[in-house]
């Protein structure tokens, strides 16, 4: 088996292009325009050795989800001559791309075409301006560093018919698809998105018009919300009626989204940074009217101030902070900034007064004040007052904001990243008024394999409270200060391509955990597990005295129950195998699952934040041997199988909303087997091994490929996360099949 990198062809590609500005103008571009896009590194992209070329990857990874004229006009080609093409490969006619899938697909479409077109082809693709595919880059819940922080050197597209290679490898890869999915729609049998429709219908009862104030707080995000700019975007409602009826009935009080203060309120400085902040407003507070109708509060997640260009300080040299790279803090210390801040709040709480409150992150995500990412000391101001004064006091600012306008809206500091060093004196110092939050599982211990760790977040395997959450809550307590717990009671990065993992019984119990703590209130998830689900109703039945079978009297009635609060231990039990690691959990294939392609020879690339896993398994495993992480995960996925099976047997006459459950569980057991798998393959790939090794591991990722490709054609829910949208699509794995084909014989 050959060895050599597929990143070695970027020293070639270099010559040939010189540079990704060489590229860009050879696409046409202009430069200045192209200037607010960031960079990064630019290593050869992938090679995609299972098409003929990549114009035929490119055809084929965008078939469905951008209109086929745009396509064509990319390759500077003749749509019908794609169309007929896309046919050529075995491919159905091309459909209509309704413009609503259009604007929830963008992220989805960005991925898959980040190998394949340089920036100003896949701003053609997109039909965006640089400035908007840069802003959703930097704040669309940090996707460029989810990409890599890279842009691949790719070569502009051009395509004026195919090749004779490409016709005959078209031909091949149709008679693939005839063999192995003979019946079944390539594209899906439920369209794309289609939940948002059934989560948008009205319920069959309506709910009363008005409901009683929310008891304690249980809040959690929308299932498919847009992230970069929800509210300026009304007609993609976020939380349209429906779904606010269904969280309300699963026990959700209450709901969140992003905000950027500069985007909500004027900014003095600079109006076009601002632009349009009234109409946000607006739609702010007919949401926030809405919501309370259905019992359900919203909160705001700030992450402030953020950071401006270097260029902005030229004007304002008394408002700069620490520098980061090519932006600057706007300093908290600066007495202008502190008013712009406080003022802002007060703005929006009295042109919403009924806002359920504000969380901040203040140590980390996007760089904002001065301590944010640790570089206080640089300035003259911040830095002698230290991290803790500093961050405590980013909270007081919003808290006098809110005082302010009079209003009741809640500050949450959350201490998501708060350094241990200085994380109890910063909570000495919340001023009166403002609640801490600390998510429950961090720094609990865990032993999977014989192998010893802690939590980082995001588990759903290992259970809190941990010490560091106790911790910091008993000191929050102390002061007289709210204290609430954040946790993952749906599901977490350890799989977030469906919408809940069944794993019931471990929500159950670590909400019973948290009934025992004194809590004020529970963040039930970041972006992810904001679907109506019995996670979800876990919590609140937990948390006011409830039993795991009434959570499954109320969602699949009293003749399912028993069976599936037995189910949903079972699934509990095997997920308690999981071999845990935050590093694992954001860089291994759990999201993409047999949707991750496999490479005959090395990529040279670095897994990224729940994006790209490529083959790096060494980021994978994290702590753990290879053998023991893909061990335990077969353990999980293997206790998943069997709890599946024993369920179906059980209830044969399972209703339509239980019998979905159940294969939302066999696709949890797929995800998880198929990493284990690949994992398995690219360490027997480094130790040479032979094709008799090989070889059935491709065969078990081929079928593992069709069946979650059957499965998550009748269920539009799979493959998608909402800050990330779809993971993968139903032709994506179809591709995988064509790659195991493909790679198999080229061993």
């Amino acid at each position: 088996m050959k060895r050599r990198s597929l990143l070695q062809g970027s020293a070639a590609l270099a010559a040939l292009w010189g540079s990704p500005l060489a590229l860009w103008s050879a696409a046409g571009a202009d430069l200045s325009d192209l200037s607010v896009l960031p960079p990064g590194p630019s290593p050869a992209p992938l090679a995609l050795a299972h098409f003929a070329s990549v114009p035929m990857a490119f055809i084929w990874r965008n078939w469905g989800l951008v209109p086929l004229e745009r396509v064509a006009a990319v390759l500077g080609a003749d749509p019908a001559a794609v169309a007929a093409f896309g046919r050529a490969m075995g491919l159905p006619d091309p459909p209509a791309v309704p413009r609503d899938q259009e604007r929830r697909s963008f992220i989805t479409v960005i991925k898959r075409n980040w190998h394949l077109l340089p920036y100003p082809q896949l701003l053609s693709l997109l039909d965006w301006t640089p400035e908007k595919l840069a802003f959703t880059l930097r704040e669309d819940d940090f996707l460029f560093i989810k990409l890599g922080s890279l842009k691949p050197l790719c070569p502009p597209l051009a395509w004026r018919g195919p090749s004779p290679a490409e016709t005959a490898r078209a031909a091949e890869i149709a008679q693939l698809l005839r063999q192995d999915f003979p019946a079944t729609p390539l594209l899906g049998r439920e369209p794309l998105f289609q939940f948002v429709r059934d989560l948008s219908a009205p319920l069959p009862a309506a709910p009363p018009a008005v409901r009683p104030t929310p008891g304690p707080p249980r809040f959690c995000y929308s299932y498919f919300a847009l992230y970069g700019d929800p509210l300026m975007e009304p007609d993609l409602d976020p939380y349209p009626d429906a779904l606010l009826a269904r969280l309300a009935a699963s026990g959700v009080t209450g709901v969140w989204l992003q905000a950027v203060l500069s985007k909500l309120a004027p900014f003095p400085w600079d109006g076009a940074v601002s632009r349009d902040h009234a109409t946000r407003r607006t739609n702010l507070n007919a949401l926030v009217a809405r919501a309370a109708r259905h019992g359900i509060q919203i909160y705001l997640y700030l992450n402030e101030p953020r950071m401006m260009p270097l260029a902005f300080f030229a004007a304002h040299p008394e408002l700069k902070g620490v520098t980061q790279g090519d932006h600057a803090a706007l300093c908290t210390t600066s007495p202008e900034v502190r008013a712009w801040m406080e003022s802002s709040i007060a703005l929006i709480c009295r042109e919403t007064p009924g806002l359920g409150g504000f969380f901040t992150i203040t140590a980390s995500e996007n760089p904002t004040n001065c301590w944010s990412h640790g570089l206080g000391a640089g300035c003259p101001r911040c830095g002698p007052l230290g991290p803790a004064h500093v961050i405590a006091d980013v909270s007081g600012l919003i808290r006098r904001g809110v005082e302010a306008a009079g209003s009741s809206a809640r500050v949450i500091a959350w201490d998501w990243a708060w350094a241990d060093a200085w994380a109890l004196e910063a909570i000495a110092q919340l001023p009166a008024g403002v609640a801490l939050m600390s998510v429950s599982e961090w720094s609990a211990p865990l032993e999977r394999g014989g192998i010893k760790s802690e939590v980082g977040e995001y588990s759903l395997s290992v259970l809190g409270p941990g010490p560091r959450a106790r911790r910091h809550w008993a000191a929050a307590k102390k002061r007289g200060l709210q204290a609430f717990a954040k946790i993952q009671a749906a599901n977490t990065w350890e799989l977030s391509s469906v919408p809940y993992i069944p794993a019931v019984g471990q929500t159950f119990e670590h909400a019973s955990r948290l009934r025992g703590e004194g809590l004020d209130g529970v963040m039930l998830g970041w972006t992810l597990g904001g679907y109506p689900s019995p996670n979800l109703q876990a919590v609140a039945a937990a948390m006011e005295g409830g039993s795991l079978r009434d959570v499954a009297r109320h969602h699949h009635g009293e003749a399912a129950a028993a069976a599936t609060a037995l189910a949903w231990q079972a699934l509990s039990a095997a997920l308690a195998e999981f071999p845990y690691h935050i590093e694992s959990v954001y860089n291994a294939p759990f999201q993409l699952g047999p949707a991750n392609l496999l490479w005959a020879q090395p990529t040279g690339y670095t897994s990224t934040m729940v994006c790209f896993p490529y083959d790096d398994v060494d980021h994978w495993r994290a702590v753990y041997p290879v053998e023991i992480w893909a061990a335990q995960l077969e353990k999980v996925a293997a206790g998943f199988a069997a709890a599946v099976d024993r369920w179906r047997r059980d209830l044969p006459d399972a209703a339509a909303p239980l019998v979905r459950e159940m294969a939302v569980a066999e696709a949890c057991a797929i995800y998880w087997a198929s990493a284990a798998r690949q994992a398995r393959f690219v360490a027997a790939r480094r130790a040479a091994a032979p094709p008799a090794v090989l070889l059935p591991l491709l065969e078990a990722e081929r079928a593992a490929a069709q069946r979650l490709h059957a499965l998550q054609s009748a269920d539009s829910r799979l493959g998608f996360e909402a800050s990330n949208q779809y993971f993968h699509t139903p032709l994506d794995l179809v591709e995988k099949v064509i790659n195991t084909r493909w790679v198999a014989e080229h061993l």
